[in-house]
């Protein structure tokens, strides 16, 4: 279905202020893709704050012209699939799950703050771990050094009672 100009425009705008918070595109064709899957897909991006977007490209170029997103503008063809996320790993990770377990699902590439991904890279942005996971392990890596401490402490506290037990 064709889409007037006034139509078109408020595509545009509404993808140019989508690129303008997010930190992440993902790029990936979806030709072949059943309707259950796509619902499935898009219902699962839409839990972990991304948006799943299917744009004319002449539309998606437009509204990413002048953003950090411009330097994939060349590799907007074919039926893609747009994923825009505020979270930097967040859109690679639903795509790159979805397309594990859907051979349909193409990745084609991506864009992290201004620097372009291929499939691998977008892959890789995948197996980083989410942000509650990262702040978990600093924690325990900062408390690490405590608990150790305390471990020796308690041991030393427990050698010294048994000595003062035997002299008694």
């Amino acid at each position: 279905m064709s889409l007037n100009r006034s139509e078109k425009e408020a595509v545009i705008s509404e993808v140019t202020e989508l690129a303008g918070k997010a930190q992440t595109l993902v790029m990936a064709e979806y030709r072949g893709i059943t309707v259950a899957d796509m619902t499935k897909l898009r219902s699962d991006a839409r839990s972990k704050g991304v948006v799943l977007s299917v744009l004319k490209n002449t539309l998606a170029r437009r509204a990413v012209a002048g953003t950090t997103f411009d330097v994939v503008a060349d590799q907007m063809t074919g039926p893609l699939i747009y994923g825009f996320s505020v979270d930097a790993v967040a859109a690679a990770k639903v795509v790159s799950d979805f397309a594990k377990t859907n051979d349909k699902l193409v990745i084609r590439g991506g864009v992290i703050s201004g620097k372009v991904l291929d499939v691998n890279g977008v892959k890789q942005l995948a197996n980083i771990p989410s942000r509650e996971v990262l702040l978990a392990q600093l924690c325990g890596l900062l408390m690490s050094p405590m608990s150790r401490t305390a471990v020796v402490l308690g041991a030393l506290a427990a050698k010294k009672g048994e000595g003062e037990a035997v002299a008694a």
